[in-house]
């Protein structure tokens, strides 16, 4: 089944605001639960790339209160509601919220100790730029964790894949899924993009029934 792309950015207030009433608790809390084995075991900067409404960061500074967070998005509304879940959570003071491009990253080189991303990638018409930009501002023995969607074989697969999700999700918020799923990349071209952006020592694997995963741990710097 061929790519069939989505905009870029969510940035209507009603796209983000039924992104974030979709029930995503089981999803985000795994994601957290793994992301946080693959940083350093003591102090560091994190970097979350495409947070959308924040959730993710919060859950990681509640299990991570040594680490500092930089969450980033390109949607001005995703971001509106990412500050009222950090301001509920009262982290105001660990975790930065900032409107940046995951492609031109407006970063230093090599300033994270752990880069991580969810359901971002399917929503970038070319994420070469967003890899190449992983591997410049991560640390050499840097963690990195990203998590998206893969683009199923077939119609028949996908539409598979839609009948799954529960009864509480609306018509908008399955058309949604279902957009995604297009525009999802497949397991071998997430490892080609990988291996041209020159990051190195990341297992790739598929994670789930819709998943896959990008993973490398954070290791001691020599």
């Amino acid at each position: 089944m061929e790519r069939q792309l989505e905009p870029e950015v969510m940035d209507s207030w009603e796209e983000a605001s039924e992104y974030d009433a979709m029930d995503f608790t089981e999803v985000n809390n795994a994601f957290a639960e793994e992301a946080v084995t693959f940083g350093p075991p003591t102090q560091g900067l994190v970097l979350d790339v495409g947070t959308g409404p924040g959730r993710i960061p919060v859950l990681i500074c509640q299990k991570r209160p040594q680490w500092q967070l930089v969450a980033i998005d390109m949607a001005e509304n995703m971001l509106q509601i990412a500050a009222q879940h950090v301001q509920q959570a009262g982290l105001q003071e660990r975790l930065r919220l900032e409107l940046a491009d995951a492609k031109h990253l407006p970063y230093e080189d090599g300033i994270f100790d752990l880069v991580i991303s969810n359901s971002l990638v399917h929503h970038l018409p070319d994420p070469l730029p967003f890899f190449s930009e992983i591997k410049r501002v991560c640390k050499p023995h840097g963690g990195i964790f990203i998590r998206d969607l893969f683009r199923p074989e077939d119609e028949a697969t996908m539409n598979a894949l839609v009948s799954t999700i529960g009864d509480e999700y609306d018509d908008y918020q399955r058309k949604l899924f279902r957009d995604s799923l297009h525009a999802a990349l497949t397991l071998e071209e997430v490892n080609n993009l990988i291996i041209t952006a020159g990051l190195v020592g990341v297992q790739i694997y598929q994670s789930s029934d819709r998943h896959w995963t990008a993973k490398r741990s954070w290791t001691s710097p020599s």
